[in-house]
């Protein structure tokens, strides 16, 4: 067994206080990357399900120009789902109208994917729950909805459940119907959508993933697009929602300067305690001192035991910081104002690749930083301190 390793687990310290610290500094840490991570994959998701990763829209990316419907099936579409970045493909047809309640009107935004019409329910639709507090809507309501074009339109529809809008981009409110009545609403023909949303796998959801995706899906389209098609493009969300791209980056960054002051708040508590643990035992390293032992070998003892400090409070603040993003992530007991946060509760989701990470990158440094009161052990005289005692 190496001598410095011995001694240093026969050393007394009082270090309750210093691991106490390290521990709330690590908790704060991870809890940081936690809502960071959450807050990207709940927009993340809310995007993906509100308008598409990529969009294949036409060129004027006016998806209510209903004068340019694009083909559901078109020619490039098995190649396009062969794309390994590829989860699914979804046809969807937009359509706005005003729904109204009573004496109240709304504008909203009807979206046409395909989903199952029961038999027993009449243009069934979902709507957000935020519409239904506007508008005193509840499930099993009817809800008329008007659509002005050429001539005005109106429509008697059937509300078989009401969803959370987590993200809230705008003031448009988006109604979920079925592909095929939206479609008819336009006077299109069978095999005409408005735009094509694609899916991807969650591995590419970053600003230059999204980027490069949408790159290379519009050269597959353009590459094998027939002749007889409407011209398309595609574009990613992160260009169809630059602010919320840009509201994540400064998350990011903020989440990195709390990483880099709580390792440097936990690297101080740290060296504090070792410097007091070091005079504490002042006489302890003027004996070894006088009986032959190395100064590098006497600072192993004080950082084999700083070591085991700061991983006890390592592990103490990963299980503290755990125990607080299971609870929130089952409960949403924090809540935000959506109108400032773009959802409604404090996200957390688990990253355990990002959180050990953080906490190895974390512990080496603050390890790294105890090396400094070591210096202090090169300048004790072993004649002076042994007297003393």
């Amino acid at each position: 067994m190496d001598v410095s390793f011995f001694i240093s687990s026969r050393l007394k310290s009082k270090k309750g206080l210093v691991v106490g610290c390290i521990t709330v500094s690590f908790v704060v840490m991870i809890i940081a990357v936690a809502v960071a991570s959450g807050f990207r994959r709940e927009i993340s998701s809310s995007l993906s399900q509100l308008g598409g990763d990529i969009a294949i829209t036409p060129p004027s990316l006016n998806v209510l120009d209903e004068s340019f419907p694009i083909e559901e099936n078109p020619s490039y579409l098995p190649d396009l789902m062969a794309l390994d970045c590829v989860k699914d493909v979804v046809p969807a047809v937009y359509k706005a109208g005003m729904v109204k309640s009573g004496d109240l009107l709304h504008g909203v935004l009807f979206k046409g994917i395909p989903m199952e019409n029961p038999d027993s329910v009449s243009f069934p639709v979902s709507i957000p729950s935020r519409l239904g507090e506007l508008l005193g809507l509840s499930q099993g309501d009817e809800m008329p909805a008007y659509f002005i074009g050429d001539r005005l339109k109106i429509r008697k529809f059937r509300i078989v459940s009401l969803y959370d809008d987590l993200v809230r981009t705008d003031d448009k409110l988006l109604v979920y119907a079925p592909l095929q009545d939206i479609r008819r609403l336009n006077g299109w023909d069978e095999g005409q959508v408005s735009t094509l949303e694609v899916i991807l796998d969650d591995g590419y959801k970053s600003v230059k993933s999204l980027d490069d995706a949408a790159y290379g899906i519009g050269m597959l389209v353009s590459d094998y697009s027939a002749s007889s098609e409407h011209p398309v493009i595609a574009t990613s969300s992160a260009r169809r929602y630059p602010v919320l791209f840009d509201w994540l980056q400064v998350i990011d960054l903020n989440v990195l300067v709390i990483l880099i002051l709580m390792t440097i708040v936990a690297g101080f508590n740290m060296i504090s305690g070792l410097l007091i643990m070091l005079f504490e035992n002042i006489s302890t390293i003027g004996l070894l001192k006088s009986m032959g032992m190395k100064t590098t070998a006497i600072a192993r003892i004080f950082l084999y035991k700083g070591s085991v400090m700061v991983f006890k409070g390592m592990l103490l603040g990963n299980v503290i910081a755990l125990l607080i993003c299971f609870l929130q992530e089952k409960t949403h007991i924090l809540r935000l104002n959506p109108e400032n946060y773009f959802v409604s509760f404090v996200p957390m989701n688990v990253d355990l690749s990002v959180i050990l990470l953080s906490d190895i990158v974390s512990y080496l440094v603050i390890v790294l930083l105890l090396l400094l009161p070591c210096i202090f052990i090169s300048r004790v005289d072993p004649s002076e301190s042994v007297r003393v005692k």
